[in-house]
């Protein structure tokens, strides 16, 4: 692919965990054009797809980090495929606890959103 590389992770949060480059130096989602952001989506659908089929996993996250707050460590965008099987080590890695907001304060959310 042309636009993107693909590779497994070095320190790989269970079997099959890859991760999804662009080529091109994007340091986070803000910096990235519409173009190949919705490419790395096409391919994590596709990559998806056909690693359900060759591993048989129970679940699948897809998972992106932008800046420090988010867990973000290595400073070039990149989509993380990770295959997850019942009963496996890291199966708890991505619940976090439930806030709970106002109605006013989502609407406060939404109507900042505005584009």
């Amino acid at each position: 692919d042309e636009v993107v590389k693909v590779i497994f992770d070095a320190s790989p949060a269970a079997p099959g965990h890859i991760l999804i480059l662009p080529k091109n130096h994007y340091d986070d989602i803000y910096s990235m054009d519409d173009e190949t952001a919705a490419h790395v989506f096409k391919v994590a659908v596709k990559l998806s797809k056909a690693y359900r089929k060759a591993l048989d996993f129970d679940g699948l996250n897809i998972v992106q980090n932008n800046g420090e707050a988010a867990g973000q460590t290595v400073f070039h965008f990149h989509m993380h495929l990770i295959p997850r099987y019942k009963n496996a080590k890291n199966n708890d890695i991505l619940i976090w606890d439930h806030e709970e907001f106002t109605p006013e304060e989502m609407a406060e959310i939404r109507d900042s959103l505005k584009m």
